[in-house]
């Protein structure tokens, strides 16, 4: 399935543990093995597949050799290689990686000299492969569960970030930017939102700082999304709110309780707001589930 030969360390118990995610125009997998040799040459070459590949390494380091180099890969870093190169990745100790593979004419046009970027290694704080870990590994865990319109532009915003990561051309660089980046802070933000909701100190602010742009910016990507940073935060409150009050388990606790918890100061305000998103008032609402 792989197309790889695999040659565990000789006297080691070989264990691996791997997941992939096929995907139109993407490739996901995530591994973790103990000591071994992978390589792709030989026979695996005449398949013609020429993907380009960025191999995510993190935990453990390990040996890349392709294209007549080698480079010794450690923690947190990544690499770009090509499937229609021979290339082997050796690990003397347990590891974990995470690789994606696009196809090369999905990105080609949009990436200055893609065979120039062949073995080059991209640091551990490269902003832009931080935001494609992030992006990617969220689509992977949820790829299955997004309907096919979101799961296509999840994919084209990978391919952008990829894109970005490895060095867009200039005649692509401002779309990247806009689509693949956007996106990727837009998820990174509701995300240190959603974590972080029931704190009545959040703000703008401080989702901005998270994120090391300006409140401004991360207004203007909530308002590209047909929202406010506000607005989803309130909706995101009273959605938990409401599920509180249908539990069983917190038909004992006041109503003033709850909407404290979920991160509302003012109770008055709640009570409005509540009522304009769910036509009744809590009390009906809990009064509704208990019947």
């Amino acid at each position: 399935m792989l197309r790889v030969d695999l040659e565990p360390e000789p006297g080691v118990v070989f264990e691996a543990h791997n997941r992939a995610l096929m995907l139109p125009g993407l490739q996901l997998m995530e591994a973790q093995a103990s000591p071994v040799r992978v390589s792709r040459n030989g026979r695996y070459l005449a398949d013609g597949n020429d993907d380009v590949v960025i191999a995510i390494n993190r935990a453990g380091s390990a040996l890349i050799e392709s294209a007549g180099r080698s480079h010794v890969l450690r923690e947190g870093e990544a690499i770009i290689l090509s499937g229609g190169e021979p290339t082997s990745f050796q690990r003397t100790r347990e590891g974990r990686s995470f690789t994606l593979l696009v196809p090369r004419v999905a990105i080609e046009a949009a990436v200055v000299g893609i065979d120039d970027a062949l073995m080059r290694p991209i640091p551990a704080e490269h902003g832009a492969l931080k935001l494609l870990d992030n992006y990617a590994s969220w689509l992977f865990n949820v790829g299955g569960s997004v309907d096919p319109q979101l799961l296509n532009l999840s994919i084209r915003h990978v391919q952008d970030l990829l894109a970005l990561t490895i060095g867009p051309a200039a005649d692509f660089a401002d779309t990247v930017r806009a689509r693949g980046l956007r996106a990727a802070r837009l998820r990174l933000a509701k995300s240190f939102i959603v974590a972080n909701s029931h704190r009545r100190d959040i703000s703008i602010t401080t989702v901005a700082a998270k994120l090391n742009v300006t409140p401004r910016y991360v207004q203007r990507l909530f308002e590209a999304d047909g929202t406010t940073f506000s607005e989803f935060l309130t909706r995101l409150r009273l959605s938990r709110a409401h599920r509180l009050l249908c539990e069983p388990g917190s038909s004992q606790a006041a109503i003033a309780t709850i909407a404290y918890d979920v991160g509302f100061g003012d109770l008055s305000y709640f009570n409005r707001r509540f009522r304009r998103q769910y036509g009744q008032t809590p009390r009906e609402v809990r009064g509704d589930r208990a019947r």
